[in-house]
């Protein structure tokens, strides 16, 4: 005795079209992710350290300045001199005038002048907070990518590093 098994509709309705569709979103989504970590590694940079190092953590507000050896400076993937620099500074302050934090990323073996006159263009445009990036001592390798944030700002940081006065 012969049985006919029926074939079922379900597999007749089922769309993979969608499924597709948000494979290729997350694959979209974490492509621009990756691009987006990459953009602290541009300059060869190996930072100083210090005992006091906290993990760094990029706030939306903050503005990152790297500062290569040979002091030539790159803001949003752009290589800028310190006049350029201060337009873009000036307005990520309008844009921002409350929280506008900039992150000083400079490498270790960089000229201290450039350290200074960045720090003085903070002073002179009322910049709220600025801090200076280091690598933690424990670390073995300075340029690994476990950087770290001393926080000297201008406002009253968050841990117990006092401020740097800023003359009135």
């Amino acid at each position: 005795m012969s049985f006919k098994i029926q074939k079922g509709k379900a597999l007749d309705s089922l769309n993979l079209t969608p499924l597709i569709d948000v494979v290729f979103l997350l694959l979209i989504f974490f492509l621009v992710a990756t691009q987006f970590s990459q953009d602290d590694q541009q300059l060869p940079i190996k930072l100083p350290s210090a005992q006091s190092a906290v993990p760094m953590t990029i706030e939306p507000e903050e503005l990152v300045v790297h500062i290569a050896q040979d002091s030539s400076m790159m803001v949003r993937g752009q290589y800028v001199d310190l006049v350029t620099l201060e337009g873009i500074l000036r307005q990520a302050l309008a844009d921002n005038p409350i929280q506008q934090t900039v992150v000083l990323r400079g490498d270790k073996r960089v000229e201290f002048q450039t350290i200074v006159s960045l720090v003085d263009l903070c002073n002179r445009l009322k910049i709220p907070s600025y801090r200076f990036t280091t690598a933690s001592e424990a670390s073995s390798d300075p340029s690994s990518d476990s950087s770290s944030d001393a926080s000297a700002s201008n406002s009253q940081p968050a841990d117990t590093t006092p401020p740097l006065e800023t003359p009135q």
